[in-house]
């Protein structure tokens, strides 16, 4: 403003931006390009995709779940056969012996990844077998994997001196 007299510029200048005109048919829809009008619509394929792809990445991830499980569920079978093996092999003890250590480390370790463990344990002059069974227990419930270990060795007897085994 010079001498109260307002100057205008030439951008404030410029003519208003008029809005585009509105088709009769889509009333503000603008028309596709010539070279698109063969080209199918994509709007929503992202939604379709992912209503597809989303189920099938849970039940991997799910199925993953279910063999870390099972393969826990083994090693905890394998743990308690083991240590029903080094206390029924003793001499002077027996397979009830072996049987109820298995049955006590199932107890403290194996209670929330062995589903219905069964403990078997035999002993012999020559050797001693303990048994485990089970199933994993299943992320959803559908199935259940078998689990079963075996742990099996010489018994141990008392011999005399120059006696050979």
């Amino acid at each position: 403003m010079a001498n109260g007299v307002a100057t205008a510029t030439a951008s404030s200048m410029a003519p208003p931006r008029s809005a585009p005109p509105l088709h009769s048919a889509g009333l503000g829809r603008r028309r596709r390009p010539r070279w698109r009008a063969g080209v199918r619509d994509e709007r929503g394929a992202v939604a379709a995709e992912l209503v597809i792809a989303t189920p099938l990445l849970l039940l991997l991830v799910m199925g993953v779940i279910q063999f870390a499980l099972w393969q826990h569920a083994t090693h905890v079978a394998e743990a308690a056969a083991q240590q029903g093996l080094s206390v029924g092999r003793l001499q002077g003890e027996t397979a009830a012996a072996g049987r109820a250590e298995s049955q006590a480390v199932l107890a403290q370790v194996g209670t929330g990844v062995l589903a219905a463990p069964t403990v078997s344990a035999t002993k012999t002059t020559a050797t001693t077998t303990v048994i485990v069974t089970g199933r994993a227990v299943s992320v959803v419930g559908l199935f259940a994997l078998p689990v079963r270990a075996v742990a099996s060795g010489p018994s141990e007897e008392r011999t005399s001196p120059g006696q050979g085994p």
